[in-house]
């Protein structure tokens, strides 16, 4: 079958590749463009280790086609630091012991990014709830949600 051209924005730089019809945005990613920052899980949409933001919402990559995002704004967590500079969320999670073996971090990031950039102080139940399609294995939880209530209302938070 032929691969289908898609444009799209990634990290805020314009870019376009070819996809296999029912190929994956996490593929895409992964594979086609070299972001490996969304990992690959459960590929059932259970663990949330593939969060993206696709336009500002957070989207399981492994369960969105990649054709689907023609046009689109896709980001993760390769594009949130500002050069050197981490983005508040990440330096919270670092500075929370937050992330032990790393692999839930990246959707986890994504997950709280999107929270965010809607509720910028959001209660600890709310973020129990923005985070609860990811899960943690190492964790327990408490670093993660006390290193994004941290990050709340910090000055460039809620920036995308």
């Amino acid at each position: 079958m032929a691969k289908l051209p898609v444009q799209f924005s990634l990290n805020g730089t314009d870019r376009a590749t070819f996809v296999e019809p029912a190929g994956t945005l996490l593929d895409m990613l992964r594979r086609g463009l070299g972001d490996f920052a969304p990992k690959y899980g459960c590929g059932q949409g259970t663990c949330g280790v593939c969060t993206v933001l696709v336009d500002g919402e957070p989207h399981l990559s492994c369960l969105t086609l990649a054709v689907a995002c023609e046009g689109r704004r896709i980001e993760t967590v390769s594009g949130m630091a500002d050069g050197p500079d981490l983005h508040p969320l990440q330096q919270a999670f670092m500075d929370h012991f937050a992330a032990q073996c790393g692999f839930c971090t990246p959707g986890m990031l994504t997950a709280a990014r999107a929270l965010l950039a809607k509720n910028p102080n959001p209660t600890r139940e709310e973020v129990i709830d923005g985070i609860s399609g990811n899960i943690c294995r190492c964790t327990g939880y408490e670093p993660i949600i006390a290193a994004i209530l941290a990050a709340a209302g910090s000055p460039g938070a809620r920036r995308a």
